[in-house]
């Protein structure tokens, strides 16, 4: 049996020992600093509350909702449906991860008039449904690359708008195929650090960027959310390696969302692949 001075030796030690480990990188690595979420847009459910549901039975954290579109007036800014949005939330412990517009894709914000009331507009309805990042997405017709002047357009428009994200501490995040060297251009030009970069790993890679070093590049400091998708296959069967992926973002102190996009292959349905996924994320994330 052991004596009392052996027993407080033996706790000293498991307790240094404790200590040693809280700072190694194995440590550092298995404790997870990340929620996982999914777009509702991506569960087949886009701007619809019946996301948060699909999201529960799935089991993710959260859930990325689209403002709305066109043609149901960006449906998100009725009061009544953020409230029910936020009873959903409640209802199935399913966190509202953030907000997107996706309709900038087909009514660019860089030439159309009309998304300016938009993005203003999304900072409030952000602010009322608990929603902290709101994406502004920049593809198809919203496609920032090669067009100097729509990026100035763009810039000028974000220097109007930040101040009221700044004053609702709502941070607006561009997702691009742009370099992270462009995106980090416009930020400085607009001069605010409510602004960050959305940052997608897949997008990023078929744009022929470099996506280790991009990440490390912007850090922590311009990266807010990550989308995790790979374009028809599940999560971890692309051939984007998602733990060097975690490695790097651990290296950048990262800590925050990952929307799993897409990634729900030809024949099988999305609940199916969705947990595949999730599965996947918690084994590189979790």
């Amino acid at each position: 049996m052991m004596n009392r001075r052996h027993l407080l030796k033996n706790a000293a030690l498991f307790s240094g020992a404790l200590l040693l480990d809280k700072f190694s990188p194995a440590f550092a690595f298995n404790k997870s600093a990340y929620k996982i979420g999914a777009c509702d847009w991506s569960l087949g459910k886009s701007s619809n509350l019946s996301a948060f549901d699909v999201a529960k039975q799935i089991r993710l954290q959260g859930v990325q909702v689209n403002m709305g579109s066109l043609g149901d007036n960006m449906r998100l800014r009725d009061k009544n449906l953020q409230q029910q949005y936020l009873q959903k939330s409640k209802e199935t412990g399913v966190s509202i991860a953030g907000l997107a517009l996706a309709e900038l894709n087909n009514i660019p914000y860089k030439s159309d008039a009309r998304t300016d009331e938009w993005v203003a507009d999304s900072i409030d309805v952000a602010a009322n449904i608990g929603a902290k990042v709101i994406l502004l997405a920049f593809f198809y017709a919203n496609d920032l690359r090669n067009d100097d002047k729509g990026k100035k357009a763009v810039i000028e428009k974000l220097k109007k708008v930040m101040p009221k994200a700044e004053k609702q501490n709502i941070i607006l995040g561009i997702e691009s195929y742009m370099t992270a060297e462009e995106h980090i251009d416009i930020i400085e030009k607009v001069g605010s650090d409510n602004l960050k970069v959305y940052y997608d790993f897949r997008n990023a890679a078929d744009a022929g960027n470099d996506i280790y070093k991009e990440i490390k590049l912007l850090g922590s400091k311009y990266i807010c959310e990550c989308h995790c998708k790979e374009n028809g296959y599940l999560l971890g069967k692309g051939d984007l390696d998602f733990r060097k992926i975690r490695t790097t973002l651990d290296e950048i102190g990262f800590s925050g969302w990952l929307q799993i996009e897409g990634a729900v292959p030809k024949d099988v349905s999305v609940v199916d692949a969705y947990v595949q996924n999730l599965a996947f994320m918690k084994s590189v994330f979790g």
